[in-house]
């Protein structure tokens, strides 16, 4: 029904039968381009594709204990990428999430061990700090007005450089001590890095945490006013300002998430092996914002969603570990990530000029 048919007053008679007439404006389209439309459908169908393939490929990954292996590879991935993706959403990057990793790790460790605290106060401290490295970047990006490629490259040297140095001077060492005989280190692994069984299969806790950042990510877009705040900021931040958008809270409290997702990995990574080696991190930042890109989430900003980047992570797994139960070279890896990565760039624009045409 057109737009002046729908502003008339009703009548005692209806319209007959037959069709709808509809004008350019208000007809719909097919329902496979609105599905296909949306963010997290091609990077589904996509890692469907992707788990056929090496389930013919490399039969080892039909095992349940290898497909174990390859979510525990997506969990570590996505539970960063989730933060990184609903930044790029806000219209921001964060160049230095890879190195806050291993910099939320090495402060939890170096300050347990060489002050002899209980584990937790380490933990607590290194998550202050990720915090405050989130905050500090989210505030020069909207303070100076720089883009947030320069600010968060400028990061990532500065705690790439502070790392190393900082650890050979306490340790004497590139890597810190291990704090498994510490106090409270059982208690702190049940939560970060322990495993659980299921049905005879060892599956590691960080697969639960993923999913339950994910629902939660999910539910904060699509059912709060901080999700909308999210998506207007990263489609025009003035218009948002213009209609009462807190765009500096929002872009600064993005990057905060940003510092917390490297505060859980990072507490994952030091629980898991007990010890950090402070040079490790560097590249890690170019795979959670290659989770988030083939999830669907839009360079420019402005589009995207929290379960796109699951199956972006989930590919990243399964490619990764895929390549290896396969047994094929695993410098292949690299030449796949550049592939997915291409093709999700050229999917995401069809899905973004779709969305748009009317």
């Amino acid at each position: 029904m057109s737009m002046t048919q729908q502003a008339e007053p009703a009548v005692g008679t209806s319209p007959g039968p037959g069709p709808r007439k509809t004008d350019g404006r208000t007809a719909e389209r097919p329902l496979v381009i609105r599905l296909l439309a949306r963010p997290e459908v091609g990077v589904f169908l996509g890692a469907m594709a992707v788990l056929v393939f090496f389930l013919i490929a490399a039969p080892t990954v039909r095992q349940g204990s290898s497909m174990a292996t390859v979510l525990y590879q997506s969990s570590t991935i996505g539970i960063m990428a989730l933060p990184v993706a609903l930044l790029m959403i806000g219209g921001e990057f964060d160049l230095s999430s890879g190195v806050a990793v291993i910099s939320s790790a090495l402060t939890a460790s170096m300050l347990s061990y060489q002050l002899t605290l209980n584990v937790w106060m380490g933990v607590i401290v290194a998550l202050v700090v990720s915090l405050g490295i989130g905050a500090f970047n989210g505030w020069m990006v909207v303070r100076t007005g720089l883009p947030s490629f320069l600010v968060t490259l400028g990061t990532f040297l500065i705690l790439q450089g502070v790392n190393l140095a900082v650890t050979k001077l306490v340790t004497d060492n590139v890597a810190t001590d291990d704090i498994s005989d510490m106090d409270g280190f059982d208690q702190a692994k049940k939560i970060f890095a322990s495993s659980f069984d299921v049905g005879g299969v060892q599956v590691k806790i960080t697969v639960v945490w993923w999913l339950v950042f994910a629902a939660i990510a999910t539910w904060v877009l699509l059912r709060t006013k901080y999700g909308n705040w999210i998506f207007a900021v990263g489609g025009n931040k003035e218009s948002a300002r213009a209609v009462g958008v807190p765009v500096n809270f929002t872009k600064i409290t993005l990057f905060m998430t940003v510092g917390f997702g490297a505060w859980f990995v990072g507490m994952h990574q030091l629980f898991s092996f007990n010890t950090v080696q402070s040079g490790e991190g560097v590249g890690q930042e170019l795979i959670y914002i290659a989770a988030a890109v083939i999830g669907g989430c839009l360079l420019t900003g402005g589009y995207g969603s929290a379960i796109g980047p699951v199956f972006g992570a989930f590919m990243f797994g399964m490619v990764n570990q895929g390549i290896v139960y396969a047994g094929w070279n695993p410098d292949w890896f690299k030449a796949f990530l550049g592939v997915m990565l291409l093709g999700a760039v050229l999917i995401n624009l069809w899905v973004s000029r779709t969305a748009t045409r009317r």
